[in-house]
């Protein structure tokens, strides 16, 4: 599933490609992935906007048009996001195409059908549902490790479950919240609000490294991810933990361990994560 580094990665890529240009046509293809406003009502009411800027918040890419609403796009767990010549053959499961004025198109394609497009003001979008209230953004200068920590305080709930909250913490994913924890030296399914100030100061740090390499390496391709050009990240290639259960762990040799938390497979050693 694209977190935030490859997310990151599709916003750098695509922003000076697409803004300024102006939405020219759009063809909805499956129209599930329109989850706001109806198929119909987006069709009829994207074209003749002009992208004035492209954002990144969470996991979510964020168009902003010249109408003030925004086209926001979620990639759900296989989405890919494409910048393509109309003759370029296109992937399967392509289900919506926006045609730009330059002659150039965006393609949404989503096997698994998980990611969604949106269409309307950002009040609308959180009034509506279409768009979750997001927790702050891990990458922010302001986010604090005292912050980190205030908002663990008091949590029952295992550590990982908590860092995967999109309403406590903004982007982070299976796999960086893995990585993260296993860098910080914390089990992931240590209860949440029994971390103290300095090992939350850890996590704080940790979550910071593994975002920012992530993005370094231009996102982990350990599944369908691929960048706006349809290439592969790097990131995968330095992972200690995600997806290793049973493997030695780098750091120690120990097995690691392979558990589900909240449905999700998580794997930590539990000779270096105490």
């Amino acid at each position: 599933m694209p977190e935030l580094p490859e997310v990151e990665t599709f916003a750098a890529d695509l922003r000076p490609l697409v803004v300024g240009r102006t939405v020219a046509a759009v063809d909805v293809r499956f129209p599930k992935m329109v989850r706001h406003p109806e198929p119909e009502a987006f069709t009829r009411d994207l074209p003749g906007r002009r992208i004035v800027a492209l954002e990144r918040r969470g996991k979510y890419l964020v168009f902003r048009l010249d109408s003030g609403a925004v086209l926001v796009v979620h990639l759900g767990m296989t989405g890919q996001l494409l910048h393509k010549l109309p003759e370029d053959l296109a992937r399967p499961h392509t289900h919506v195409v926006l045609s730009l004025d330059n002659g150039t198109e965006l393609r949404y394609s989503d096997p698994r059908q998980f990611g969604r497009l949106l269409l309307g003001t950002e009040e609308e979008l959180v009034a509506v549902r279409a768009l979750p209230r997001l927790g702050p953004e891990p990458l922010d200068p302001g986010f604090t490790a005292r912050e980190l920590h205030r908002r663990l305080a008091g949590r029952r709930a295992p550590l990982k479950l908590l860092l995967l909250d999109q309403a406590v913490l903004a982007g982070v994913g299976n796999i960086y919240a893995d990585e993260a924890c296993f860098r910080a030296r914390i089990r992931p399914d240590r209860p949440a609000g029994r971390l103290s100030p300095a090992r939350a100061r850890r996590l704080h740090a940790a979550i910071r490294e593994s975002l920012e390499r992530g993005i370094a390496n231009r996102g982990s391709s350990v599944d369908d991810y691929v960048d706006v050009y349809g290439a592969r990240g790097r990131q995968q290639e330095e992972l200690q933990v995600y997806g290793r259960g049973g493997r030695p762990c780098y750091n120690c040799g120990s097995p690691l361990t392979l558990v589900r938390l909240g449905g999700r497979a998580t794997v930590f050693c539990r000779r270096c994560q105490r």
